[in-house]
């Protein structure tokens, strides 16, 4: 006989939230990972070792909208609805893309990205260079935390037990001014994990960088990024010199330590990270005429 599994689906957030503060859940939103996680044999029911609380239908968790020049996204909000939402980015929409098949996009969530942790991510090198902040919600109240703090290494993040991920907010990500790409290498360009994964950010003002920023994806535990690099180009003048491309790219070269598995070896995946930083750095696609 299989095992019984305790499970809730509540109306409302405050009734999950008290059920959260009352014992530790397995939470499900898409439950596109969790039940990749936890799958057993075929046939066999998955083995959850928690009491499992589904979020997916909380309105509360599904709101997007605009602060000033800050995006509010809420974290049960599905990939299929971030795509057709006229706030989105278009670097993120891009991202979003390349994420499974549309059957799991309409289950996924962005929330649920971020929770699983996974160094290949497809969402995660853009919310690294966004900045993003994550709102967590108890019935104490709420707290922000900085995505790299919150995620400490391969599913593991900054969340209590008795906590909801409830909203993404990424600041200032609807000023003008600003240039990101997103690029992802993998077998095909969708329904594959993340070989390599690299985000880049870069506002200029007068051609000079203004701001600069990069995440890599699948080359370590976490996103790789570096912002005493990053610092080395602030008020260079584009197109960049040679010098200074060189030197942030060997300043990367140190620290982006991938390693082998059945999708790649590390030394393809450095090769092709250092790669696609240099591509950025050549800011071919922003210089004026």
């Amino acid at each position: 006989m299989a095992e019984k599994i305790t499970a809730f689906r509540f109306d409302r957030l405050d009734q999950t939230l008290s059920q959260l503060n009352k014992e530790d859940c397995a939470i499900i939103a898409g439950g596109t990972d969790v039940m990749v996680l936890h799958k057993s044999r075929r046939g066999v029911p998955p083995k959850i070792p928690k009491p499992v609380v589904f979020i997916d239908h909380l309105t509360e968790l599904k709101q997007i909208y605009r602060n000033h020049k800050d995006l509010h996204i809420g974290a049960c909000t599905t990939y299929s609805d971030l795509l057709e939402h006229p706030l989105i980015p278009i670097p993120l929409k891009n991202a979003i893309k390349t994420i499974a098949a549309p059957a799991i996009r309409n289950r996924g969530t962005l929330g649920g990205n971020i929770c699983n942790a996974s160094p290949a991510g497809d969402t995660l090198p853009l919310l690294y260079v966004y900045n993003a902040k994550l709102l967590l919600r108890s019935v104490t109240g709420d707290r922000i935390v900085a995505i790299h703090d919150f995620i400490q290494g391969p599913r593991r993040v900054q969340r209590n037990h008795n906590e909801i991920l409830a909203e993404i907010i990424l600041p200032s990500v609807l000023e003008d001014g600003v240039h990101v790409i997103f690029e992802k290498v993998g077998n095909r360009n969708a329904d594959a994990i993340a070989k390599v994964s690299f985000a880049g950010f870069i506002r200029i003002n007068e051609n000079r960088i203004a701001d600069i920023r990069f995440a890599f994806g699948a080359v370590g535990p976490t996103m790789v990024r570096s912002i005493d690099i990053e610092k080395i180009l602030v008020g260079k003048t584009i197109p960049l010199a040679d010098t200074d491309i060189i030197q942030v790219v060997a300043a990367f070269d140190k620290i982006i330590r991938p390693i082998d598995d059945q999708r790649s070896t590390a030394t393809y995946r450095k090769t092709v990270a250092l790669n696609l930083l240099r591509y950025f750095l050549s800011l071919k696609q922003f210089r004026t005429n």
